[in-house]
């Protein structure tokens, strides 16, 4: 009998970038996945340094894409909001809060220790009802749209060598090292409990 599909979810601050460049490349692989933000808005680039544009995260990404295209289409093209706004809107309507959901994971990756961080504090403050674990681990990703596309390849990776393991719990660590020796970067991770 083959394992069940692992059950993931990637998580970042927004639902924008990183996370879901992850949700696209695992869903298109076949895993069971899901992403999600943990901010308490949506944050995209403004026309002004340091004046970010806002949403809601009922806000829909076809929403976001006609609100960014009417106030400036150009420089919107041009630092590529528009393009991960339309591959976006592919995926699923609008930005999720991780701490909204209350759907079991078999595994979390986040996208940055501050991200990380929340993800473990709300898991932790959460009334445990199955007791089924759930694995956290921190997988460093700058946000930009390279990094995303380099990060959401190793968190493929990672999760194609747990779908393959035989006990997630004894393999996790072993697995983590070795990534971490491949590509020199380290690997936050714990075990929380639904």
């Amino acid at each position: 009998m083959p394992p069940s599909p692992l059950r993931v979810a990637v998580v970042c601050s927004s639902n924008l970038n990183r996370s879901m460049e992850a949700h696209d490349i695992l869903q298109k692989r076949g895993f069971c996945v899901r992403s999600f933000g943990v901010a308490r808005q949506v944050k995209l680039p403004g026309l002004i340094r340091n004046c970010p544009v806002l949403y809601d995260f009922s806000t829909t990404y076809k929403q976001m894409y006609k609100d960014l295209w009417r106030k400036n289409r150009e420089c919107y093209m041009s630092n590529g909001i528009l393009q991960l706004l339309g591959r976006n809107q592919r995926i699923k309507p609008h930005p999720e809060r991780f701490q909204e959901c209350s759907d079991p994971f078999d595994v979390i990756f986040t996208c940055e220790e501050r991200v990380y961080d929340r993800v473990v504090q709300d898991l932790c403050a959460r009334e445990q009802a199955t007791f089924q674990p759930v694995y956290v681990v921190n997988v460093d990703i700058v946000d930009t749209l390279e990094e995303a596309t380099l990060g959401a390849f190793l968190i493929y990776r990672l999760c194609q060598s747990l779908q393959q393991a035989d006990d997630m719990e004894d393999s996790l660590g072993q697995l983590l090292l070795a990534a971490e020796e491949k590509t020199g970067k380290s690997f936050l991770h714990t075990v929380c409990f639904y």
